[in-house]
């Protein structure tokens, strides 16, 4: 009497698969196999064409298959139309926020460099200069050293009567041609002259001496500073490169720097140029012709 197979038997039984040659029988090649094996074998050459196809369905043939792929395209470049309008929107903001600044700049009612407002919902941050002092993080060495170099305690309301003789002796060459933005204004501590120019204008050595300081400061941004005769010290802030270096003579009208729009007190391109003789600030439209 056989015995019944089982269902494991059946498919751990080993079969032979022999190959021979028609016209001789000669043996070509032997496979050895079982059905467990060929059922695993069979689902895993299935599933390997499943998942190429899947792949093959959401990429390379999304747009033949797939109605719903040209609708998805189009609302990805809408998406990315959107992002560009709202940027160039955005720009054009920027630009009339500057424009209108400027205007305001032109006609007196406020000074560069120097803003107290403390308006925060519509015209932007501005705080008072004396208050920046104290609620900032610490500045760096070069902005402290710059502050205590030119607006330390030196900072004096003495009469420009005794220092104009010596001054007057200099002939001074002008930093840059341009409009006058904001004047020398002492009382709201605008010890410089805003100089609004063309693009890439270069910045002019107004006499001989030497680079005193040559470095870029969070609040001007790329500031020169150059050593003249007579106590004299010439100032150029928010430059958008610097030609030369700390320690070099330069000669007066010899380009040192290209006028810029750097630092975080400044609202459009211009120069900031400030003269300081014996520690003092004094007006620089008093000697120098913009």
């Amino acid at each position: 009497m056989k015995s019944k197979k089982t269902l494991s038997d059946w498919l751990s039984n080993r079969y032979l698969l022999i190959l021979r040659n028609e016209e001789n029988f000669a043996e070509r090649t032997t496979i050895s196999f079982t059905y467990a094996k060929l059922i695993v074998f069979s689902v895993s050459v299935f599933l390997i064409v499943l998942l190429i196809s899947l792949y093959l369905v959401t990429t390379i043939l999304a747009a033949w298959l797939d109605p719903r792929h040209a609708e998805v395209e189009v609302n990805r470049q809408l998406i990315e139309l959107s992002l560009s309008v709202d940027s160039l929107a955005e720009e054009v903001n920027r630009k009339e926020m500057f424009i209108r600044s400027f205007q305001r700049l032109a006609s007196g009612e406020v000074a560069n460099d120097t803003l107290k407002e403390k308006q925060g919902k519509s015209t932007g941050i501005a705080m008072d200069a004396a208050k920046v002092t104290h609620e900032m993080e610490e500045l760096p060495s070069v902005d402290s050293l710059l502050r205590s170099e030119f607006e330390g305690s030196l900072l004096n309301e003495r009469s420009l009567s005794s220092s104009s003789s010596e001054l007057q002796e200099i002939f001074f060459f002008s930093p840059i041609s341009g409009l006058v933005s904001a004047p020398f204004d002492n009382k709201i501590e605008h010890y410089g002259t805003d100089v609004v120019s063309r693009q890439n204008e270069p910045v002019k050595a107004v006499a001989d001496g030497t680079v005193l300081l040559s470095a870029w400061t969070s609040k001007e941004g790329y500031v020169l500073a150059i050593q003249h005769r007579t106590n004299l010290v010439s100032v150029y802030k928010h430059n958008s490169a610097l030609l030369k270096k700390t320690g070099e003579f330069v000669r007066a009208g010899e380009v040192v720097s290209i006028i810029g729009n750097t630092g975080e007190l400044t609202t459009g391109p211009h120069l900031h140029f400030e003269l300081w003789f014996n520690g003092n600030p004094v007006n620089p439209e008093e000697f120098v012709s913009f």
